[in-house]
């Protein structure tokens, strides 16, 4: 943290460059001038090492590796962008309440919050997606849950400290009612620190979903995932680890760019 008060490095905009690269393809991948379509098999080539038609190759069923990983981006920034959101709304919601009134209200929902806390995360998600099906909006909206007691307890953290503060005090002898007082001067005061917190916890969301791809839980096949790829590319990792290698990779400095912003947009919030 000693570079906190220091202009951003050539890592940061490194950061911000591939964070704005995969969202791009992201969004441009179904009207990009691939060579392949999503699900075009090439029985010539079965897990080619990259070059010729194959810029990144093929996995083991022949099927174009970038392209693969260019839809695959949609679905890392869907959840890895919507479930903390969803937290963050939930915390938000509870969060505030809890701190403010104190009291029963408080107690309530700080012990529901410890209670999902305990909970075995892989066995909620193995019973939601049992119940509602392994498909995006239920990967999105299971872990969402997951990370909602952790957004509250920050939120009731966050929102406590501004209880007895002086401009808080100068809008009640005003006669601001408390639900104005946390919207219009508790809630700006506190997002900032949530915002860096949030894109924080992103990062870790999209390793969770890679992870449970990895074990079959996210988006089924033949729809692609990063973790999806990776778990795929394991019966030929010895021969080409090219297979492997490439979603990992992509994965890995995803994660890494997320997580510079997040902790430099966290610094700035703890100096000021």
């Amino acid at each position: 943290m000693a570079d906190l008060g220091r202009k951003p490095g050539i890592t940061f905009y490194l950061a911000c460059g591939w964070l704005a690269l995969v969202v791009l393809c992201a969004l441009c991948a179904g009207v990009l001038p691939l060579h392949f379509t999503l699900d075009q098999i090439d029985s010539d080539h079965l897990a080619a090492g990259p070059g010729g038609a194959h810029l990144l190759g093929t996995d083991a069923m022949g099927r174009d590796l970038l392209v693969r990983l260019l839809f695959g981006s949609r679905v890392s920034l869907i959840v890895g962008s919507c479930a903390p959101l969803l937290g963050l709304v939930v915390g938000l919601l509870l969060g505030m309440p809890a701190a403010w009134c104190r009291g029963w209200s408080e107690r309530l929902i700080m012990t529901a919050t410890d209670v999902i806390l305990a909970f075995p995360a892989l066995i909620f998600l193995l019973v939601f997606t049992a119940i509602l099906g392994p498909k995006l909006i239920t990967i999105t909206l299971g872990l969402g849950l997951l990370l909602s007691p952790r957004f509250i307890r920050v939120v009731r953290a966050n929102t406590a400290r501004f209880r007895e503060r002086e401009f808080i005090l100068a809008a009640r002898i005003g006669g601001a009612g408390e639900v104005s007082i946390l919207l219009k001067e508790v809630l700006p005061n506190i997002m900032g620190p949530l915002l860096a917190y949030t894109l924080v916890v992103t990062g870790y969301v999209i390793v969770v979903e890679g992870g449970l791809a990895f074990l079959g839980l996210s988006v089924p096949s033949p729809a692609p995932s990063w973790g999806g790829m990776i778990a795929a590319g394991r019966d030929v990792l010895e021969e080409a680890p090219h297979v492997v290698i490439f979603p990992m990779a992509t994965m890995f400095l995803t994660v890494l760019a997320v997580n510079l912003l997040g902790d430099r947009l966290r610094g700035r919030y703890e100096r000021s």
